[in-house]
């Protein structure tokens, strides 16, 4: 499954080697962030939330999935959400070798662009791994690495309002929140995006939050 807590963290400098966590928290905003490698029953309704309260979304896609599904792979291209890379076959990063995690990226970033025309950039390494090895692959493939600030561990398939309440309770200027297309997920989304409007959040791409940081 993708994704583990952090508990604790450092905000690394802009740099393309070094992953972020989050924005410069010099805006009032916040990044959705869905990891993609299963669930493509649910990513029709985030998809539908996300349009209905014009709330832009990065979602980054495992390549063998883009494969599988590359009709909803273009729908979130065309519905205007930032696509990013997730690996190919969701292996442990630590655990294979540059050559082996560089062909993870690059297959994958191939099998977007085949499905959508989207040459990414931004890599979510799978399970948050950033050893070494695969954060310098990243860099030297030309991939910003992201991780996050607010996990909802939405994976585990908690009750939504629990998925609400860890957004809430956790979200700050710049966060970047990950979660991924699961039931519970899809039943939170519309009141994690209403009670994060009702804070004054804007919620934005990861991009956004990187051109922040880069102004620092």
């Amino acid at each position: 499954m993708a994704g583990y807590f952090i508990s604790a963290w450092k905000q690394p400098a802009a740099t393309t080697g070094a992953p972020v966590y989050q924005g410069s928290g010099k805006e009032k905003n916040v990044a959705l962030t869905f990891n993609v490698v299963w669930g493509e029953e649910y990513v029709p309704q985030l998809l539908e939330t996300l349009k209905k309260n014009n709330v832009p979304a990065t979602f980054f896609i495992g390549g063998q999935w883009a494969e599988d599904f590359p009709a909803l792979t273009r729908q979130i291209a065309q519905d205007g959400h930032e696509v990013g890379n997730h690996g190919y076959s969701h292996p442990h990063p630590d655990g294979i070798s540059r050559s082996a995690n560089l062909d993870e990226i690059k297959k994958t970033e191939t099998a977007i662009d085949n499905s959508c025309g989207i040459k990414t950039k931004l890599f979510a390494p799978p399970y948050g791994e950033r050893g070494d090895a695969v954060l310098k692959t990243a860099e030297d493939a030309g991939y910003q690495t992201i991780l996050w600030s607010v996990d909802t561990i939405d994976w585990q398939r908690p009750e939504p309002s629990v998925i609400v309440k860890r957004v809430v309770e956790k979200v700050h200027n710049g966060a970047i929140v990950l979660m991924h297309p699961t039931a519970p997920t899809v039943h939170a989304l519309p009141e994690i995006i209403g009670e994060l409007k009702k804070e004054g959040y804007e919620m934005v791409k990861v991009s956004i939050l990187l051109e922040g940081l880069k102004t620092e």
